[in-house]
């Protein structure tokens, strides 16, 4: 954007502003580029635009291949049509082909005079495009006079060079410009040249199409091919004006609509249409309550072209923009929620395996991207993240197994059965993004097995075996019926309670094992400063002291010379002294340092993560750290930990592959050891295993599936089932624990691997892409985890306190971004500070309220259920959430269930019923009278009419517009139309046959 100022006696075009998408000024007396920022156009210069665009030249699809060349085209088109007397044209042509310097350049000379002259006259303006002061230019007849006058220097040189003052080709400064990264790929330039002369008596406007982008030179700031041109020249005294025409048009060509119109634009009055459907967008903002100088912020988020364009949809009655007189779209806050939608991979295909095939289809494309999209740098710190929290869990769920089932599993078969589970899912699962793991259910089932089994003298693990059995063609049998058609009942209450439990279970596990280092580290709450010299801990020989035998801790040690004093603790312990003194239970600074390496880890994290949210360091770098956050923080708190040398607890992995219980073997027999009655027993508890796997399995895998992560590959629910149970089976065989689903880690790891556009363009937010899908992290993250009996030596220094930090993390950053999490915040706000969000605009508060208080005592009861041995009923309390949300069907209208849930299959009946409450009651009641036989007999459905499955309730209407040629002609109906008319007709689209089933006709029209 560049305008005609003077610089000393020369004429120059000054660049003043940019457009990529945003604007950007170039600072009033300063040197460097404003933050990007919104456009703010005055009302009237969209209309001096536009009457410039009628009055002025336009030329489309010029032919141009140097700027010379073509500004002699546009004088030429001016002169032939009488705009432009002949006796300007070279006045005009000197003026546009002056040089132009770029904020990039500074002046090559300027003395001492010359910043004496431009700080002593009139400040520089500060807006933005073109335009500049009349003190700032010379008409060409007064450089013309000075030079006869016999005035030298820079103006004699200046007009001793060639007629054409632009270098034909890019300059060393143009291609080395670092603004170009900015540049979108396959970008055009629209140039435009704005300035007063006082030459001229009436505006010179032209605004050029190229035929062909071109390069022209040293035009732009950087090497970029020029399409437009608009070149506004106008007498003096109307800089202002100038300025605020030339800022209309750069911000309307960075439009997406307008720059879609000016590149298919036929003619002149294809522009001015343009113009005109901008101006139907313009929003005005009163002048005495808003400041003009205010940059407005770009926003985080703008509506897309293809959402603008059903704006400009005309109506009934001709209107743009709007609903006015009843025509129209729906607004944007009369505009429903997207309905609820699981996609094809939970249609109830009818066929056996009929899911499966289409699961495998589905995915079998992808196999060779989901390889090849790993190979990224973000994939390095998603499986580091991933893996610390599989080891961590591995290691805590292995502990409180062994201790279970007295080691027949423990934490040398939780690293294996991880390993081996989740590599095999990974390469061969429906969705890989999904991580397996243990989780607290099927470790209650675990005790209360190994406790019957105990108890009435059964093998636990052939036992085991058989229900994992069992288990597994129950898995196959849900598999062949496509039984996982049923989760399309799972709506967002359902989701978002069930992950909002496993979030909280988290969470309060981390906190629960930080507190519990204060009881095993516990802090001298009664220490005083002062009595330090009372404090002290000594070792007392036991009275009498004992005889030293074959079998005693003493044995070869000469006791009666043994100085019990300057024992250690351990030692005094073991040879049976006693420990006396006030600090002998206390270790100091281990619970302190414990908690500094927990919440240090947690809140670092937290901080790195937003970090590229910050205005710090280039965009590469802050994604870089964001994505490393994690990893950075650990190493951080480790070396802390290492540098401080406190005896904090460590990471302990086994170090030997063998099984934790001597007595067992790697491989479970299922005969011997038990009655041949208990091989068919045990497919009762089986069946309740099953019942836990599918509903921990499929919740979790609609939760990564969502809509909102823009997951591309499709998923696979009946695959994933199908190798959940062939693992069953196999862990079963290997006596491994049973693994599945783990949503709080499966989230991180999707959380882990999410993409952001690059912020092409100066103030663009990035935007949310979706998810690096691929197969090489979940497969990475497993091998590690197998082979992590080799790096004991490593891992022993990572301190557990900083584990429970990444746990604290999982377990928050899980709750980001649901509903139920927000709805709860907005209890404790005031009405006038809650955030604006959608469902707000809809709903009435106390009904938001009032659902989220439902969800709340679900979550209550659940988390009851779960801290009690019911436990094992956990899912069939997530088949109690679905008859909850039932019920809910009853206290709430689905208008605004649609709004704070999601309304369930088969509702949409009723919710249409609601939506016709709230229309007049003529249109009312036309379309109940219409409502039966519309569901009945529906053209696009497969049922019966008695069929109460979901109906597409489509209206297919067929517009009719009749131009006559001339008034007299008679059109439609044998009827005169002396104007066009619109005819709207509704009409069947049964075939002759089906008419008979019909109880009315279908079918009428209305004319306008």
């Amino acid at each position: 954007m560049d305008t005609l100022q003077q610089e000393g006696d020369e004429l120059e075009w000054k660049e003043s502003a940019r457009w990529v998408k945003f604007e950007e000024k170039v600072e009033e007396g300063g040197e460097r580029w404003s933050k990007p920022h919104v456009s703010t156009l005055s009302l009237h210069s969209l209309f001096e635009l536009r009457t410039c665009l009628q009055t002025g030249t336009v030329l489309l699809d010029l032919e141009g291949y140097s700027l010379p060349q073509i500004v002699d085209d546009i004088i030429e088109r001016q002169i032939e049509e009488g705009m432009l007397s002949p006796e300007l044209r070279e006045k005009i042509s000197f003026v546009l082909l002056r040089k132009h310097r770029h904020q990039t350049k500074k002046p090559m000379h300027r003395s001492l005079a010359d910043l004496g002259k431009s700080s002593s006259g009139p400040a520089p303006r500060e807006c933005p495009t073109p335009g500049a002061g009349a003190s700032y230019n010379r008409s060409v007849e007064d450089l013309r006079v000075k030079q006869q006058a016999g005035s030298y220097g820079r103006l004699r040189h200046a007009q001793s060079r060639s007629m054409n003052d632009i270098a034909d080709t890019p300059s060393t400064d143009q291609l080395k410009n670092k603004f170009m990264k900015k540049i979108p790929r396959d970008a055009e330039a629209s140039n435009v040249l704005v300035g007063e002369v006082d030459f001229l008596d009436k505006p010179f406007v032209a605004f050029i199409r190229l035929a062909q982008a071109t390069t022209l030179g040293g035009l732009t700031e950087v090497p970029v091919p020029t399409r437009f041109l608009f070149i506004l020249l106008g007498p003096q005294g109307k800089a202002k004006s100038y300025n605020e025409i030339g800022r209309a048009i750069a911000t309307l060509m960075v439009d997406d609509l307008f720059s879609d119109v000016a590149y298919k634009a036929r003619d002149r009055e294809d522009l001015i249409a343009g113009i005109d459907e901008f101006l139907d967008e313009v929003i005005v903002l009163p002048p005495g309550e808003w400041d003009p100088k205010i940059r407005i912020e770009p926003p985080k988020k703008v509506p897309s072209a293809d959402k603008r364009k059903s704006v400009f949809s005309v109506n009934e009655l001709g209107q743009m923009n709007g609903t006015a007189g009843g025509g129209g779209g729906l607004s944007e806050d009369e505009q429903m929620p997207a309905p609820h939608e699981l996609g094809e991979e939970l249609a109830f295909t009818g066929r056996f395996c009929g899911g499966l095939y289409l699961d495998i289809k589905r995915k079998l494309p992808w196999v060779l991207s989901d390889f090849c999209d790993g190979f990224h740098i973000q994939s390095i710190s998603a499986v580091l993240f991933i893996y610390l929290g599989c080891i961590t869990n591995a290691i805590t769920f292995g502990g409180l197994l062994g201790d279970a089932t007295d080691n027949y599993q423990g934490v040398m078969e939780s690293f294996l059965g991880t390993a081996l589970a989740g590599t095999v899912f990974c390469l061969f699962g429906g969705q890989p993004l999904i991580i397996l793991s243990s989780t607290g259910p099927i470790l209650i089932f675990e005790k209360l097995l190994f406790e019957f089994s105990k108890s009435n003298n059964i093998d636990y693990m052939e036992l085991r075996l058989w229900i994992g059995i069992h288990s597994c063609f129950q898995c196959f049998l849900l598999v062949a019926t496509d039984a996982s058609y049923i989760i399309k009942y799972i709506t967002r209450f359902t989701e978002e309670g069930f992950s909002s439990l496993i979030s909280f279970i988290f969470i309060s596990d981390a906190i629960k094992k930080m507190v519990g280092s204060f009881k095993y580290y516990p802090i001298n709450t009664d220490f005083k400063p002062d009595y330090v010299t009372a404090y002290k801990c000594e070792c007392l020989a036991p009275d009498p002291i004992p005889v030293p035998d074959n079998s005693s801790a003493l044995f070869g040690l000469n006791v009666t010379a043994l100085d019990w004093s300057q024992l250690s603790k351990k030692e005094c312990v073991k040879y049976g002294g006693s420990l006396v003194g006030k600090t002998c239970k206390y270790v100091p600074d281990l619970a302190l340092m414990s908690f500094i390496l927990f919440f240090g880890t947690y809140s670092m994290t937290v901080s790195l993560k937003k970090f590229k949210f910050s205005r710090y360091f280039p965009t590469k770098l802050r994604k870089l750290i964001s994505d490393f956050s994690i990893f950075m923080s650990i190493m951080t708190f480790v070396g802390l930990d290492m540098l401080i040398g406190l005896k904090t607890p460590k990471l302990i992995v086994p170090t030997e592959f063998k099984p934790t219980r001597p007595d067992r073997g790697w491989i479970v027999l299922p005969f011997g050891k038990n009655p041949w009655w208990v091989y068919v027993a045990s497919a009762v508890p089986a069946l309740l295993v099953t019942i836990l796997i599918f509903m921990d399995q499929q919740i979790s895998a609609v939760i990564v599936n969502r809509k909102e992560n823009k997951l591309k590959k499709g998923c696979g629910y009946h695959l994933d089932l199908f190798w959940v149970g062939v693992l069953m089976a196999a862990c079963s065989f290997m006596g491994l624990p049973w693994y599945v689903a783990a949503t709080v880690i499966s989230i991180a790891h999707i959380d882990s691997l999410k993409m952001e556009s690059e912020s092409s363009a100066p103030g663009e937010q990035p935007q949310f892409l979706g998810v690096r899908e691929q197969r090489l992290t979940g497969i990475l993250v497993f091998i590690l985890t197998g082979v992590s009996i080799f790096l004991a030596p490593i891992l022993q220094y990572i301190p557990m306190p900083v584990l429970y930090g990444v746990f604290l993390y999982m377990g928050v950053a899980s709750l980001s971004g649901i509903q139920f999490w927000d709805r709860i915040k907005l209890c404790m706000m005031p009405s006038k500070h809650q955030p604006d969000f959608p469902y707000l605009r809809h709903v009435p508060l106390r009904k938001v309220h009032l659902f989220t208080l439902v969800q709340i005592v679900c979550l209550a009861v659940l988390w009851v259920l779960k801290s009690t041995f019911l436990a094992i009923i956990f899912p069939i309390m997530i088949l109690g959430l679905l008859l909850v949300r039932k019920m809910l069907d009853i206290m709430f209208s689905q208008h605004d269930l649609a709004w704070v849930d999601d309304v369930l299959p088969g509702k949409e009946k009723k919710k249409k019923k609601d939506d016709n409450k709230k229309k007049p009651k003529d249109m009312k009641k036309s379309r109940v009278d219409d409502s039966d036989d519309e569901e009945k007999y529906h053209p696009y459905s497969n049922c019966s009419p008695s069929s109460e499955s979901d109906l597409d309730r489509s209206i297919t209407l067929h517009l009719k517009i009749s131009c006559p040629s001339s008034p007299a002609m008679p059109m439609g109906r044998g009827m005169p139309c002396p104007v066009p008319q619109v005819k709207i007709q509704v009409e069947s689209d049964y075939e002759d046959s089906d008419t008979e089933h019909r109880h009315r006709e279908m079918s009428g029209e209305t004319t306008l």
